[in-house]
């Protein structure tokens, strides 16, 4: 472990210095394309213009013989256009493949200034990101950067999730974490083949209401998710830095997406990914506090004055703690109303009903 007082210098000579705070730009939804399917590439920048962060996937769903062509494409179509606000990011291929070295290399050297955030999969514990960060800064230094990047992992083994606290804290580029259930369902054994949601068998049932065991007994589906999602938080929180909800891969069942979705950002994420273009607006929908709660944290804001003592407010008691919750939903509302104006009407309208 790096002494704090060296903990925010350059790994490498030349390296832009590290930054002491994460930006949190409006990022509700990672779109995820794979820039070797022509048809994706060409929809890339008028799909740009709907998302708050745009993705080139190099690794799953990328097929080995097309991860030089991805990495070239995205190198083309980051070259080629200005996103504006929109965040440009890429997925790396897993450290320990043969194209990981690679995608770095021709990424940081050739659209380094154009990339804001690395995501790298199946990270284990700190020693991935120590390498990472190492990589960066010497990349960095040789291609001129005066900004950092910043990484993203991946929680999708057992061995990442028991060392997420580390994984958290191993560097300042550490920008956030998403859950990846594909895979650590695979490394934990799990009996399901669905990609993120439920699993109708993972369920608790209502006790017996007679004789027979079996009538009148209500079945409730529970949340595979929810530990690992909540420890995920947990993690990113303490060290100051964006938990994420990763896919849900059916996409037809909207309604599951939502659920999902929703459940992650009560429990304190920021955003989730989209896979496919009817996902977006979910995770826009979702990941946006309602005009109704955004009107009522402003209400209970304004009564709290200070924001020390209690107040009753339409009968609810509020307090230091309660005033702190409503906080975090007034600044959130206000920073995507800033670039949202649809958005901001809402909010306002709400405001003015209340």
């Amino acid at each position: 472990m790096r002494s704090p007082k060296d903990f925010f210098a350059p790994l490498a000579l030349g390296a832009p210095e590290p930054l002491r705070e994460i930006p949190v730009p409006p990022s509700r939804m990672i779109h995820f394309f794979d820039p070797s399917n022509e048809k994706m590439a060409a929809k890339a920048p008028d799909i740009a213009k709907k998302v708050d962060v745009l993705l080139g996937n190099l690794e799953d769903a990328v097929r080995a013989d097309r991860k030089e062509a991805a990495r070239d494409g995205l190198v083309a179509i980051a070259k080629a256009n200005d996103f504006g606000k929109t965040q440009l990011w890429t997925r790396i291929n897993s450290l320990d493949s043969p194209w990981a070295l690679d995608d770095l290399i021709t990424l940081v050297t050739e659209i380094g200034d154009k990339l804001d955030v690395i995501m790298v999969p199946k990270v284990e514990g700190a020693q991935d990101i120590h390498y990472v960060d190492r990589l960066l800064a010497q990349l960095e230094a040789r291609a001129g950067l005066t900004k950092p990047l910043l990484v993203h992992a991946i929680l999708e083994t057992a061995s990442g999730v028991a060392n997420v606290e580390e994984i958290a804290g191993a560097s300042p580029r550490m920008q956030g974490i998403s859950l990846g259930p594909a895979d650590l369902a695979a490394s934990r054994r799990m009996k399901t083949t669905r990609v993120g949601g439920g699993h109708p068998g993972y369920l608790v049932r209502t006790d017996p209401v007679g004789e027979d065991i079996n009538e009148g007994r209500t079945t409730y589906q529970q949340d595979l998710w929810h530990y690992t999602v909540a420890r995920m938080v947990d993690a990113c929180a303490a060290h100051g830095i964006l938990p994420y909800y990763g896919p849900f891969g059916d996409i037809r069942d909207v309604v599951g997406c939502e659920d999902q979705f929703r459940n992650a950002f009560i429990l304190g994420c920021v955003g989730a990914w989209s896979l496919h273009p009817v996902q977006i607006d979910i995770a826009k929908r979702v990941f946006s506090p309602a005009p109704e709660e955004v009107a009522w944290a402003r209400k209970v804001i304004k009564a709290m004055g200070d924001g020390t003592g209690a107040v009753m407010l339409d009968g609810k008691m509020q307090d230091d703690a309660s005033y702190k919750q409503c906080l975090v939903v007034a600044e959130l509302a206000d920073a995507l109303a800033e670039d949202d104006p649809e958005l901001a009407k809402a909010y306002a309208d709400a405001s003015t009903e209340d």
